[in-house]
């Protein structure tokens, strides 16, 4: 009895309980600080062997559901040979991207010592079968994804904290047998419900949610990453389309309000959060989106004095001729960054977007002289307009910022040459804007064009970045190249993420997926803490749309049924709490 008292202390001492019975290591000061993982692993055994070479016998052995567990019977290992043939070499395909490891469990070799192996992770076939060198810019930049190490006799290796979707093992020691009982893939996640949903008579569309919801989900690990591969680092501008999803899909989740405590946190003023100016002002979007759908007062009142030194540092980059000055990284999207005046008319509108935010928030704060400087500071802002210079970034912003009509920004600009010129980025800036115009048709032909083109290269996640130019003869990502094809991640990519360190799985692509449940299925929050919903369907040529939408009070439930009239009929449910606005 003694016995299992002591492990059961052990085992509930994290919760309070019988903390003094702990073992010294864990003694109650220790237990208190001590932290537990917000994520789960499960394994996964790979689904296809896309390559091999050298002396392989029974690799199919590796595609079975394994235990993790070494054992003596021997049977139908799975053989790697070194031998005068040269040296073995399997390529797996997961079936999906993954964030996590590999486990490598082995079997009885003749001499008890450890192999040396080879392990290379990649996003995609083409990466997982390169070296490191600058030629496709392979990498083991933030998470190492090309690695040699020894693996056990009769036993078990865990390795590997990356994003992936295939493996190469090669056998690095000669004249050797290599026994594998199983390689499967340690799936590292939060284990959290989708709350929201959709699904429409449009299969693509549905594909397309469904992918940007599965990328930020991948990114919200230990804080809210914009990359599982690169960057692993809370980029608080990437983090606006990835909370919009949350909000969307997952509902409340603590992983955000860590992200933003941990940049306002690391970023003592005037410093702008991560060098940019940008991402201080999304920063304060961000607060006020969040506000909106989960209604936490009291989280919000925790950013007032940060927020007001904030907005004094806003409004002094203002100059005299009612135009921005701002300092830091002058930065919107990689993509624009060449273009100085759209980013200038994008700085100006972002400027407006984050004012205007602040005042609303100021106001909900019982902040009236904060929240009459920055609408002194808007209204200034109005005054002047910067040329887009036809930029989609700028004139997006300049649209949702009230700077320009967005009848005009999309006529002139955003609605020119389809998803041409489009980003993962600001991409969803540009879909609000075209639906601020009222050119859902436009819209959604982008989407399935761009988002919907990295589907059609093998994509189970969305991109860093995508050129609708970069498909002309590309090869997929879940093959290795045929010869004669562009190689779409090896040969492609541009400024920080050439070639193979471009992310292929890239929380701030998933626009489409808040966009679809706010502009089809209609759902607009309109009151703090979703005490009132705004239904307006826009189904376009879709014949329905269905989906779900989470709160704080609970599921609301909608569907839309375009009828032979035209007319579209609406169904709608939800919690007593929620008030519907139909």
């Amino acid at each position: 009895m003694k016995f299992v008292s002591f492990v059961f202390c052990l085992c509930v001492g994290f919760a309070g309980i019988a903390q003094a019975q702990l073992p010294p290591i864990f003694e109650a000061s220790r237990a208190k600080d001590a932290q537990t993982e917000a994520t789960v692993r499960r394994f996964l055994s790979p689904v296809k062997i896309l390559w091999q070479t050298g002396t392989v016998q029974n690799a199919e052995r590796l595609l079975k559901v394994g235990n993790g567990q070494a054992d003596l019977s021997g049977q139908g290992m799975c053989s790697l040979k070194s031998d005068a043939n040269g040296k073995p070499s399997l390529l797996l395909d997961f079936g999906r991207e993954l964030h996590g490891g590999l486990q490598i469990v082995t079997g009885q070799w003749r001499e008890s010592k450890p192999i040396t192996v080879r392990i290379r992770f990649g996003e995609s076939a083409s990466e997982a079968m390169a070296d490191i060198e600058p030629k496709q810019n392979a990498t083991n930049d933030h998470a190492i994804r090309d690695m040699t190490v020894q693996v056990p006799w009769l036993g078990k290796l865990e390795i590997g904290n990356t994003g992936f979707r295939f493996v190469r093992i090669d056998l690095v020691d000669g004249n050797t047998e290599l026994l594998l009982k199983e390689l499967r893939a340690i799936f590292v996640f939060r284990d959290i419900p989708y709350l929201g949903s959709f699904r429409s008579s449009d299969q693509l569309l549905n594909q397309i949610w469904a992918t940007g919801a599965y990328t930020v989900h991948l990114n919200m690990q230990d804080y809210l990453w914009d990359g599982i591969k690169r960057d692993r680092l809370v980029w608080v501008g990437d983090m606006h389309p990835e909370v919009s999803t949350i909000n969307a899909v997952f509902g409340s989740n603590e992983v955000v309000p860590k992200s933003l405590d941990l940049a306002r946190d690391i970023t003592p003023l005037p410093g702008w959060m991560n060098g940019i100016s940008t991402y201080s002002m999304w920063w304060i979007l961000i607060h006020k989106d969040w506000y909106l759908h989960n209604g936490n007062l009291a989280y919000l009142k925790e950013q007032q004095p940060y927020l007001v030194k904030l907005v004094d540092l806003l409004i002094a980059k203002i100059d005299d001729k009612n135009s921005e000055k701002l300092d830091g990284t002058r930065f919107l999207d990689w993509p624009s960054s060449e273009n100085q005046k759209g980013i200038h008319a994008g700085l100006q509108a972002m400027m407006a977007m984050s004012l205007n935010a602040a005042g609303d928030i100021s106001r909900i704060l019982s902040d009236p002289a904060t929240a009459r400087k920055c609408d002194q500071a808007v209204a200034r802002l109005k005054q002047y307009v910067p040329d887009p210079n036809q930029s989609k970034q700028g004139a997006s912003l300049l649209a949702l910022s009230g700077l320009m009509p967005a009848e005009k920004a999309n006529r002139d600009v955003l609605a020119v040459g389809g998803a041409q010129n489009f980003s993962t980025f600001y991409g969803y800036y540009m879909l609000q804007a075209q639906a601020k115009a009222g050119d859902y048709k436009g819209a959604l032909a982008n989407i399935r064009q761009f988002w919907g083109g990295m589907l059609a290269l093998g994509a189970t996640t969305f991109w860093e970045d995508f050129n609708l130019d970069w498909v002309k003869n590309a090869g997929r990502i879940d093959e290795l190249v045929p010869e004669g094809k562009k190689d779409i991640h090896g040969d492609c990519g541009a400024y920080c993420y050439i070639g193979f360190r471009h992310s292929l799985a890239h929380g701030w692509a998933s626009g489409p997926t808040s966009w679809l449940t706010e502009h089809v299925l209609g759902i607009k929050v309109v009151e703090p803490g979703c005490k009132a919903i705004k239904i307006e369907p826009h189904l376009e040529d879709l014949t329905f749309a269905e989906g779900t939408f989470p709160t704080p009070y609970g599921i609301v439930k909608v569907k839309h049924t375009k009828l032979a009239s035209g007319k579209i009929q609406t169904e709608v449910s939800g919690p007593k709490e929620v008030r519907i606005i139909r």
